[in-house]
């Protein structure tokens, strides 16, 4: 199987390692998941967008391409083709204000360009439709709380907003959080992380 990695956070790929001020836990997570898929012989491709130098932003140009041609830029096509490819997405970024942050909000906005939605049997697709998508997104609000209270805007958003309407139905999101965690429990949820994919 071909899995394709999401990965935002400022810190890149290269923070995995605990070491305080330059650590990220969503990196950790991503080089868990990477070490496990490659683990069971899959093959891997990562988008990490941060090291990639990403712009999130659409520009006039860029909105005039949206709605015209099939794609806003190259790198934004670029990054389509090698999810095309992919048997499975997963996604992996903090929660922010109960949200995604801004680049792979302008991601999933530029990636998954008007241009590129084909009408199939009145179903809107832009990727194969037996494409597995997993989110596994580190926040710091406690799960009941995001679930009660704020009612699961961002798995809402994806679920339904996003992959529902490109007829993606194979979908899953986990929170990890990660306050206050010992080092122990740190690495134990680190290891189990390959219960969340595939």
């Amino acid at each position: 199987m071909h899995v394709s990695i999401v990965l935002d956070h400022p810190y890149t790929l290269e923070s995995s390692k605990n070491v305080p001020h330059k650590r990220s836990y969503c990196a950790a997570l991503a080089v868990n998941v990477i070490d496990t898929l490659k683990a069971q012989n899959h093959t891997v491709d990562v988008i990490d967008l941060q090291a990639d130098k990403y712009d999130p932003v659409i520009t006039k140009e860029g909105l005039t391409n949206w709605r015209t041609k099939e794609y806003v830029d190259e790198q934004s096509q670029n990054y389509l083709l090698r999810l095309k490819k992919a048997d499975e997405i997963i996604f992996i970024f903090p929660v922010w204000w109960e949200v995604m942050p801004a680049m792979l909000k302008g991601f999933i906005d530029k990636v998954f360009c008007k241009g590129q939605v084909k009408k199939i049997a009145g179903q809107r697709q832009i990727l194969n439709l037996k494409t597995k998508i997993r989110v596994l997104a580190v926040i710091g609000t406690p799960n009941i709380i995001y679930r009660l209270h704020y009612r699961n805007p961002l798995g809402n958003m994806l679920k339904r907003g996003v992959f529902g309407k490109l007829g993606l139905k194979d979908f899953k999101i986990t929170y990890f959080n990660a306050e206050d965690q010992t080092e122990r429990k740190r690495l134990w949820t680190l290891k189990k992380v390959g219960k969340y994919i595939l």
